[in-house]
């Protein structure tokens, strides 16, 4: 097994048929088929962005582990309005119960843009951990604060082996990065950072780590990574620059990426927002699928692609991977593409770490 090399499945919006051309989106039976292949080609875990429509949590993590029998499998993110928590600890119960602790508990303070709920606070997501993690051990929860009101609520029948980890999903800026080192046991970091950024994000978790009097090795950093290993050019736009308009187009984090990559935007939000496609548009992610946001794709600059994608040869993407790992990532998550497109990729890595020919 990869210990430090994950994947998403079935990345962006659905279709419930594989498409005419299989560049252009993935359907939810084939995240079946992927969640088996990535198992044999030894991914550490899968993680899901659940969906509101083709990618019920509960239903595709289910088929994975069935389909599957060492495969971590996680949420990266459920969003932590969409529930309430006595659904959200039944999840990750049911799930260890079923098919062994293989799960872990991506948690998002989701934007209003995106999923049409309310962004929790800081407070409201450390509250909401410890109430996850109290009906887990079998407690009656008695709560009225950030995370909401709830009296006398408990699981009744309760799973007794090791609880899931609870990880935040967070864009990597220092409020969240210290959040999670008091309430959680690892971060899954957003897309489109750099490696100075993952770097930043690791020196203030362990800043606070010792402020509190935590083990920094305690927190684990995931960082989601968009690959298109020796692609052509149109699948490469496809899977980096499409996708990043599904970011970018959001102010919230867009503004974030900017900030936290030093990067001048120079008028780029304008031009993006001001794209005629994007014209009164919520959220570009729940309206297009990424074969549809290629107009838009051309105001993402490639050199921010080139820089924190991982793009072009194995070799090249090796390197790109070996920079985020020295940059203090200890697990990647390689997103957009599928684990076939990937295949190359992992045993090159598998190569890296153990000596053996690549």
């Amino acid at each position: 097994m990869l210990e430090d090399l994950s994947t998403y499945l079935i990345c962006g919006r659905m279709l419930s048929e594989p498409p005419d051309d299989p560049r252009e989106g993935r359907s939810v039976s084939q995240g079946l088929d992927d969640a088996v292949l990535a198992e044999s080609l030894g991914f550490r875990r899968a993680f899901l962005s659940e969906r509101f429509d083709l990618k019920e949590a509960g239903a595709v993590l289910g088929g994975w582990a069935a389909r599957t029998s060492r495969l971590d499998i996680g949420t990266g993110a459920l969003a932590i309005p969409s529930r309430d928590p006595r659904l959200t600890a039944a999840l990750g119960a049911t799930l260890h119960a079923a098919y062994g602790p293989r799960f872990v508990l991506g948690l998002g303070r989701t934007v209003p843009q995106f999923m049409g709920l309310d962004t929790v606070s800081y407070p409201a997501l450390e509250d909401f951990v410890g109430i996850i993690r109290r009906l887990w051990r079998g407690e009656v929860v008695d709560y009225d604060g950030p995370a909401g009101r709830y009296d006398a609520i408990q699981l009744r029948d309760r799973y007794t082996g090791p609880a899931p980890q609870i990880w935040s999903c967070m864009l990597g800026g220092p409020v969240a990065s210290r959040a999670a080192a008091r309430c959680c046991d690892g971060v899954i970091l957003t897309p489109f950072l750099l490696p100075e950024a993952v770097a930043n994000v690791r020196a203030w978790i362990d800043e606070e780590c010792e402020r509190i009097g935590r083990d920094p090795a305690e927190v684990r950093i995931c960082h989601p990574i968009v690959s298109a290993v020796d692609l052509d050019d149109y699948e490469t736009r496809l899977l980096c620059h499409a996708r990043a308009v599904t970011y970018f187009q959001m102010p919230q984090f867009s503004n974030a990426l900017l900030k936290f990559n030093g990067w001048d935007g120079d008028g780029f939000q304008q031009r993006l927002q001001n794209h005629e496609q994007l014209a009164g548009v919520g959220s570009a992610d729940m309206a297009f699928h990424r074969r549809d946001l290629l107009g838009p794709a051309s105001v993402i600059p490639d050199d921010w692609m080139k820089a924190t994608c991982a793009i072009g040869t194995v070799g090249a993407c090796v390197a790109t991977l070996a920079d985020f790992r020295s940059a203090g990532a200890d697990e990647l998550a390689l997103y957009g593409s599928h684990p076939a497109q990937n295949a190359g990729l992992a045993h090159a890595w598998r190569a890296r770490t153990t000596g053996a020919a690549a």
